[in-house]
């Protein structure tokens, strides 16, 4: 969300207040320092071992107080998570408008991913405006019966962050470390692959990376205490693997930059990765972004060990494999999409 704030805020014409719930506090406030946004409210609800339950409480009734504080014509939220669903709830029930960024994206079964493909289609109910990343969700939108009035197909502001980001000149401790080796870049945390099928992924990984003397992974491991155990157990203790803590989105997006192929079960990165003509393998069994399965950057892989390391193993053993997904065309965007849902709000609230 942060390009579209200071999108905004350049502009001039609107009281722009950003709200923040203060989860993953030191991702956070790397993010916001990155961009320069000051949050004007912090609902500081991070307590541990929180559950869905917990989080959505403490949202709703933070976001209640805000709410009141500051009056809004109009509020933006972004993507699935229940900081995004319960914010629109919360506007909802004040009869605010909703306006809904990265809107559309469909897995069409309700527990994959778990909860985010409930909270975006619960979103969907309430929004205002849509802001689609590509057709393909303004498709899904016009399937539900939203209005096409309603529905705006805009890119991804995602990419939009990646013009701040990424640089040619970037170097850090990992990539000297990996100088001279391909870098895999690894990434997982979804709820629904705790247990089992993460340390399936985990050891598919670990086979490779023993396998190939040219490869070394860097993985920031999430800060949930279940992944962290399974990490360390399975990937620790060896040379060319990398556990490190979470990035700030700069490091991150030039380390996507610098990788060689990247392996996640995460959503954003998807979009990112394609931006920068970086295959991903998607440990997951569902996509939101089948765009990208279309064009070719992504391939979905699911969480089955001997599937994910065959799939590693043909993208470094076949030059021809590798080269077809890093080629493919990025479906996401190019970068305006801040302006362009700036351009669209402006007509009707300036």
């Amino acid at each position: 969300m942060c390009p579209l704030v200071r999108e905004f805020r350049a502009r001039g014409w609107a009281d722009v207040r950003v709200a923040v719930t203060g989860q993953h506090r030191e991702m956070l406030d790397q993010v916001l320092s990155l961009f320069d946004v000051s949050p004007e409210y912090d609902l500081q609800i991070m307590q541990t071992g929180q559950t869905l339950f917990d989080i959505s409480t403490r949202v709703l009734n933070g976001m209640k107080s805000v709410l009141e504080d500051f009056a809004p014509d109009l509020v933006f939220v972004h993507g699935d998570t229940t900081t995004a669903f319960v914010s629109a709830l919360a506007a909802f029930y004040f009869g605010i408008p909703v306006a809904h960024v990265e809107a559309g994206l469909r897995t069409h079964n309700i527990y994959s991913p778990f909860p985010e493909e409930f909270n975006r289609q619960a979103i969907g109910i309430v929004a205002k405006y849509n802001f689609a990343p590509t057709r393909w969700a303004e498709q899904n939108l016009l399937r539900e019966g939203k209005p096409q009035s309603t529905v705006f197909v805009t890119g991804n502001t995602v990419i939009d962050a990646l013009k701040t980001t990424v640089r040619d000149d970037y170097k850090s401790e990992i990539t000297n470390w990996a100088a001279g080796s391909r870098l895999i870049l690894m990434t997982a945390h979804r709820r629904e692959n705790i247990g089992e099928p993460m340390k399936r992924m985990f050891r598919a990984v670990r086979r490779v990376v023993d396998e190939y003397e040219d490869i070394k992974l860097v993985y920031p491991v999430h800060p949930n205490p279940a992944v962290r155990g399974a990490a360390y157990e399975l990937l620790g203790e060896s040379e060319r693997i990398k556990l490190i803590e979470p990035l700030d989105a700069y490091d991150f997006h030039n380390l996507m930059n610098r990788s060689y192929f990247i392996i996640s079960d995460s959503g954003g990165v998807q979009e990112e990765a394609s931006a920068l003509g970086k295959p991903v393998l998607v440990m997951r069994d569902t996509t939101e972004r089948p765009e990208g399965l279309e064009a070719g950057t992504l391939r979905l892989v699911g969480t089955d060990e001997n599937v994910i390391y065959s799939a590693c193993r043909e993208l470094l053993d076949s030059r021809d494999e590798y080269e077809k997904m890093s080629r493919a065309s990025n479906p996401y965007g190019d970068g305006t999409a801040s302006a362009n849902i700036a351009d669209i709000v402006e007509k009707e609230y300036k």
